[in-house]
């Protein structure tokens, strides 16, 4: 549905890193990107996120919105105490940077430049 997707909540303004809708599971997927490692507060933020999806943007036959918080780092110990009494569905996982593609996926993915002018296009 978008990347950097506004919600207004109150008077203040929100932005969704990325908002999914899953066609098979009918419902929205609400996608926040942290740079460095997890944080107990990413997992609040995120389910007040889920709140507001599915305050907002869930009609009648949708199910519950899905969360999803990707970090560099997760000590999962600390994950698992941070989603702990939390009643919505939210995953926590971890993402590596490297600095050249696998071979076997060596020209079956864009360029930068095709990226880049994909992102312009869409401005």
């Amino acid at each position: 549905m978008g990347r950097q997707y506004h919600l207004e909540v109150g008077t203040e303004d929100f932005y969704l890193d990325l908002l999914f809708y899953h066609l098979k599971l009918r419902c929205y997927v609400v996608v926040e990107l942290k740079k460095g490692k997890f944080k107990p507060e990413y997992a609040g933020k995120l389910n007040f996120y889920l709140s507001v999806v599915d305050d907002k943007l869930r009609h009648g036959g949708d199910q519950p919105s899905i969360g999803l918080l990707i970090c560099q780092d997760k000590n999962q110990t600390v994950a698992e105490y941070a989603l702990k009494d939390i009643s919505k569905p939210i995953g926590i996982s971890e993402y590596q940077i490297t600095e050249s593609i696998p071979e076997n996926l060596k020209g079956s993915l864009p360029t930068i430049e095709q990226i880049e002018q994909e992102l312009q296009s869409d401005q």
